[in-house]
């Protein structure tokens, strides 16, 4: 169990067990997650009961921004001795010799080291930033196989006031679902249940700086009711802000966004099919190579040509905004230790950290500008890419579900480049079409676990203490992991069917 201290502006809360009859938590505390994740408080700006996490970085004095991510992720697999829930990372360690599993160990080294980085540089006189997003089902099976060594590295650039201001924790989904194929009630469940996990490992007070959220494989939904229902619950949950990929939104009449447009915060706009709005910030993560930019510290130098642009009649800085997978292929392995450094220490001898081009975090950069002057609602509106095509036959004064699926069956007849599979940073895969044997099974255990809990929490909210539920739960939302389907027909659908498998019985 993990002690933490509540700062001394949060209620007195329940502290947090990690692991229940073990299982994760990922559920029954949803009240009390909520206490602490809805405050419009800012973050870096520090408040009276925040002094700690104050940004060092004057506006004034910065042309342009760049910010990185680091995304992580090992799915939970049933392939323990006994067919145990275990964590592909153990899978690989218990068999070095099959495919690439000889990267295990620095695999784990990659989870563990921005826990030694980003001390090493701020000791060097360096102001790094950095944003990280881990699955719940990543920190969950670091935990399970006994690598504290590694969750205790990231407690300490976490927990340490004096490394808060350098490093932002993303929300995600709580085992990596790409959002347009979850079960639209499941969208939320994950938020909630990686919220859960996290505040139960780093505590309270670090989940009330969590205001920005990193979508598995940057995939945006562009159906009308999902995108709606996935914003929402969002914004629910406390977020501020979305990253999405350049690809993915489109502006209003269906033009791609604007060059510069990409380096400044947008409005994400989604419309229902009952003509119901609902709006968040969006960064932009700039299309690429993800892992090579990043591990080569590509954003910084791309942002070293970018200057100053306008919003509400403020100058503020141009922001590019990056994220790569934190341990995958060999530039990230063995390169970006070396740049990382290098950039770092570039910064801090030509513009002495805080002018010209520097590091920011998306939380940092939003509460910056907005204190010096622009208005959130005069960000430049975007939506899902291909929804103008909806729109286009839709009369926005008198927009019904009965119209909308009449819009999107004429289109798919009509319009062989129209799909409502949502946009991601892997456009040459689909996640549904050929997976129908995952997709199925998925949308049924959805099914099955809503028809049996759904009255019940809402007679009583303790049910979600349950460890019936909470068991439930857990194996809807793993069914559901993306690597299922990513990483081909075979071994793992055979996975996703096992976890399906079990998923029922309980249910039964």
């Amino acid at each position: 169990m993990t002690v933490t201290v509540p700062s001394p502006n949060l209620p007195r809360l329940p502290e947090l067990p990690e692991i229940i009859s073990d299982l994760p938590n990922i559920c029954g505390w949803e009240a009390e997650i909520s206490s602490v994740t809805s405050h419009s408080e800012p973050i870096f700006l520090g408040t009276t009961s925040n002094t700690l996490t104050t940004s060092n970085l004057n506006l004034a004095n910065i042309s342009a921004g760049f910010a990185c991510a680091l995304h992580m992720h090992q799915p939970t697999i049933p392939a323990g001795a006994n067919g145990e829930l275990i964590s592909n990372l153990q899978a690989m360690f218990e068999h070095p010799h099959d495919g690439d599993n000889h990267n295990a160990s620095v695999f784990a080294w990659c989870y563990s080291r921005m826990g030694d980085f980003i001390p090493d540089l701020v000791s060097q006189g360096c102001n790094p930033r950095i944003m990280l997003d881990y699955s719940g089902n990543l920190l969950w099976g670091l935990r399970h196989f006994g690598r504290e060594d590694i969750i205790n590295n990231l407690k300490r650039i976490t927990c340490d006031p004096k490394y808060q201001t350098h490093v932002e924790w993303l929300g995600t989904m709580w085992s990596h679902a790409v959002v347009p194929s979850t079960p639209i009630p499941d969208i939320k469940l994950h938020i909630q249940a990686w919220q859960h996990y996290f505040a139960a490992i780093f505590g309270y007070d670090a989940l009330k700086r969590v205001k920005g959220f990193s979508p598995p494989e940057m995939h945006l939904p562009n159906h009308p009711d999902t995108l709606f229902e996935y914003i929402k619950a969002l914004k629910e949950c406390g977020y501020k802000w979305l990253m999405v990929q350049e690809s993915s939104v489109e502006r209003l009449d269906g033009s791609g966004l604007h060059h510069e447009q990409k380096y400044i915060p947008n409005k994400l706009v989604a419309r229902n099919s009952h003509g119901e709005t609902v709006s968040i910030t969006a960064l932009i993560k700039t299309q690429g190579s993800d892992t090579k930019l990043v591990a080569q510290m590509q954003p910084y130098f791309e942002a070293k040509g970018k200057g100053k642009q306008q919003i509400s009649n403020v100058n503020i800085p141009s922001l590019v905004t990056q994220i790569a997978d934190g341990e995958n292929g060999g530039v990230m392995m063995n390169e970006y230790p070396r740049d990382i450094f290098r950039v770092y220490h570039e910064i801090r001898d030509s513009g002495g950290n805080n002018s010209g081009t520097v590091a920011m975090n998306g939380t940092e950069y939003l509460e910056l500008i907005e204190a010096g002057g622009v208005n959130p609602n005069d960000y430049p509106e975007v939506q899902a890419v291909q929804q103008h095509k909806i729109w286009q036959r839709v009369n926005l004064d008198n927009v019904t579900q009965v119209n909308v699926e009449n819009a999107i069956k004429e289109l798919k007849e009509t319009d062989h480049q129209f799909h409502i599979d949502g946009a991601s940073w892997t456009n040459d895969l689909s996640w549904v079409r050929g997976y129908e044997n995952v997709l199925e099974p998925m949308n049924k255990l959805s099914a099955m676990f809503h028809q049996k809990y759904d009255n019940l929490v809402q007679q009583d909210a303790s049910v979600t203490q349950r460890q019936d539920y909470r068991e439930a739960l857990l194996y809807n939302l793993l069914v559901q992991t993306s690597c299922f389907r990513y990483w081909g027909q075979g071994t793992w659908t055979d996975y996703a069917r096992e976890l399906y498998r079990r998923g029922e019985a309980l249910l039964k």
